[in-house]
């Protein structure tokens, strides 16, 4: 595959294109991305599905900068694809040779049940979810895919979508019964076990929207991807902003070029929530884009990472640490003492997995400047740590790497992202013991160690003189009151 891939999506709404840089075989972040309000689909559904000549001709002005950036950037391969608006279309092999013969680009029409199969693939790759439907809401169709363990088990495809119903109902005056109507009798069409407590949200509408629930509930992190909420007690906030007058929807956060069709998104995505009984939902900032990138990426490989394989961590590591072998052994550090301890903080191993990707990632932020390298680790995971978290693992993983010197994390911070932390006792033995397993590896030598907890005392058992270590534990702020002493055994193993 090459380095830089870019992958096109034309919508009924938008035309969109990101880049993504491969740092290593399954290694990869996002480098570009780009979005033109084209259109596409504008006219169209009032007009027996044909593509009209001043939508065609935006999208066509767009994707020829589209490729002027993507050859800029020096990407070698781009996927193209197209959804809704372009399946629908009887005159789509106008619009799709004219590309392909003025601008040399091959665009793919892939029907609903690819497009739905595509941004299931993102999501059980990209989420931590194992079990769920995604509930991708386009301009002129919503794809749904069924994932069971991690695996998308069967998709489908509807007729409803934010420029669709717009145009139908909403730009005639018509009542939002009527609308709902229409939406019900399409839904009706949805395989009757076509049911989950999380409904998985992809797309604009969705992503809108959860940034407005975010800004009304004063949510802790700025980031949309892994973003969750109730449905029960947003339903009457979704409600609001349906009926709300098109120059009232500024109240709720939205940009303006949302307002033509953000009342028609919530509206079918409440309807949807409501039919599949949804209880939770779960914003995904991947999408239909990161599907084909994965599904070339992954092609050979079931479509699925490998086991307890992160791209993100992966990613961060290939593009920031400077020492592997120094982050490989303070993992291994970090791991002997929470086993020593885990019985004292968290006997059911709930943590132990956050401690190893912050012991893994706690010092790429060297890269950018040492003295504040903690400073920089820490930001690098909150913004950059995306994919297969949740927003609590992100907040956990990157306030034990902000705090791995000597004091442990200060009540300021804590109580700043108080709601998506652990209480503050494991809050505190977790960072404690990732600055000890700094410390011990203080000297880069890689020290045979073992450690021994009994009646309040922390043995470290070595055959190794860890001067510099002994001088820095000594002023490591500890999470209880316990003595640590060192003592010399020579049969340890390596």
């Amino acid at each position: 595959m090459a380095k830089r891939s870019a992958v096109i999506d034309i919508g009924s709404n938008s035309v969109r294109m990101v880049v993504f840089e491969r740092t290593s075989r399954f290694g990869f972040y996002l480098i570009e991305e780009i979005k033109s309000r084209v259109r596409l689909a504008e006219g169209a559904y009032e007009n027996g599905g044909y593509l009209q000549p001043k939508a065609m001709e935006r999208a066509y002005k767009a994707l020829k900068e589209f490729l002027s950036i993507a050859k800029n950037l020096k990407v070698r391969k781009i996927l193209c694809v197209a959804t809704s608006a372009l399946r629908d279309a009887p005159n789509r092999n106008e619009f799709k040779n004219r590309i392909k013969k003025e601008l040399g680009l091959n665009i793919k029409i892939i029907d609903g049940q690819k497009e739905a199969f595509l941004g299931g693939i993102a999501a059980t790759n990209l989420l931590p979810v194992k079990n769920g439907i995604t509930v991708d809401i386009g301009g002129g169709s919503t794809e749904f895919s069924l994932i069971r363990n991690s695996k998308v088990v069967e998709t489908f495809s509807l007729n409803i979508g934010t420029v669709r119903v717009k145009e139908l109902f909403f730009d005639k005056k018509c009542s939002i019964s009527e609308a709902v109507f229409f939406i019900k009798k399409e839904l009706a069409k949805l395989p009757k076990h076509f049911k989950s407590s999380t409904a998985i949200g992809i797309g604009g509408t969705i992503r809108a929207l959860s940034k407005s629930i975010m800004q009304k509930r004063e949510y802790p992190l700025d980031k949309l991807h892994g973003f969750e909420f109730e449905y029960k007690k947003e339903k009457d906030y979704l409600q609001k902003i349906i009926k709300s007058p098109t120059m009232k929807l500024k109240k709720f956060g939205f940009k303006k070029e949302r307002y033509d069709t953000i009342r028609e998104g919530v509206l079918i995505f409440k309807e949807v929530l409501d039919h599949i009984e949804a209880k939770n939902v779960i914003t995904s900032g991947v999408g239909v884009r990161e599907g084909v990138f994965l599904y070339d990426l992954l092609r050979n490989s079931n479509l699925r990472f490998p086991e307890n394989f992160n791209p993100s961590v992966k990613s961060l590591q290939d593009r920031f640490c400077l020492n592997a072998k120094q982050s490989k052994d303070i993992q291994k550090y970090a791991i002997k003492l929470y086993d020593t301890f885990k019985e004292i903080f968290d006997p059911g191993e709930l943590y132990k997995t956050h401690l190893k990707f912050a012991a893994k990632l706690c010092n790429i932020g060297i890269k950018i400047d040492f003295y504040e390298h903690h400073k920089h680790s820490a930001y690098i995971v909150l913004n950059d740590l995306e994919y297969g978290f949740t927003h609590k693992d992100i907040v956990l993983i990157s306030t034990l790497i902000r705090f791995h010197k000597k004091k442990l994390p200060n009540n300021i911070y804590i109580k700043e992202m108080k709601t998506l932390l652990p209480e503050t006792d494991i809050l505190y033995w977790l960072s404690f013991i990732l600055s000890f397993a700094e410390m011990i590896n203080i000297d880069h030598s890689a020290p045979r160690v073992e450690f021994e907890y009994n009646d309040n005392v922390l043995k470290i058992l070595t055959d190794e003189e860890l001067y510099l270590a002994k001088e820095n534990i000594k002023n490591l702020e500890k999470p209880a009151s316990f003595a640590i002493v060192f003592e010399k055994k020579t049969d340890l193993q390596p």
